[in-house]
């Protein structure tokens, strides 16, 4: 297994990234979790309507929200990468409405919410970012929701792209080149609401474009500015720079 406190580090850069730490918060952060365990791609995690006591803490790797149709269909609500909670707020509501699963072999470690309602007494200030963290889920479900009703194929694909590159920035593991994203094309047409065969199609026309291309786990993005123009991507609803706390 990779170094813990490295893995862990990366839940602290997450929050960092937009928020002052000090070290009495960030020792109190590396209290939270139990040890960390490995998953393999495909390990449903969280089944909706079970009762939970404890939140994941995604250390590496990719998860998915998601919810399943009758007919075997399924959309992913939101890609929980490194440094996110992919259920923190189970917190408050005890039982989730949607399920989540491993998109790739994972590493995670759970809280239990005896933890964080000590935190919310011990610590209030992180108790306000990390009620923050769950308005910033909030704010990309909104977004996603504009890509399935508005945006036409291609801009679907182009602005997860342009999300996940952001996203994984904020963490050191994205630049404007591309990303690792172990993700199969069946994960993205699940995220963007389209086929397997018509996700292929539009990767097509966005390499074709000379905007991206995704090969062996691998996003290579050859324009970054011509990308977020197709997607029409502002990154305002990932609050880089939010009002201090």
């Amino acid at each position: 297994m990779a170094d813990v406190d490295g893995l862990i580090e990366r839940h602290l850069n997450r929050l960092r990234a937009r928020h002052f730490i000090s070290a009495e918060e960030e020792a109190a952060i590396r209290s939270l979790p139990d040890v960390p365990v490995q998953i393999s791609a495909g390990t449903m995690l969280i089944r909706a309507g079970r009762r939970l006591e404890n939140s994941t803490l995604l250390l590496d790797g990719f998860l998915s929200r998601y919810k399943d149709m009758a007919n075997g269909r399924r959309q992913v609500t939101e890609v929980a990468v490194p440094g996110d909670f992919a259920d923190l707020h189970s917190f408050a509501l005890k039982r989730l409405d949607h399920d989540i699963a491993a998109m790739s072999d994972c590493t995670v470690a759970t809280v239990s919410h005896e933890k964080l309602e000590d935190l919310t007494r011990t610590h209030p200030r992180l108790t306000r970012i990390y009620w923050f963290t769950t308005n910033l889920d909030a704010a990309i479900h909104r977004e996603w929701e504009l890509s399935l009703g508005q945006r036409s194929a291609e801009q679907r694909l182009a602005a997860l792209i342009c999300e996940l590159q952001v996203r994984l920035g904020l963490i050191g593991m994205a630049d404007e080149s591309g990303y690792t994203l172990p993700l199969k094309q069946v994960h993205l047409s699940e995220c963007v609401g389209l086929t397997p065969v018509h996700v292929n199609r539009m990767l097509r026309v966005l390499r074709e474009r000379g905007l991206m291309s995704f090969s062996g786990a691998r996003v290579t993005i050859h324009d970054l500015p011509g990308l977020r123009r197709l997607a029409e991507f502002d990154e305002g609803y990932l609050y880089l720079h939010p009002d201090p706390l």
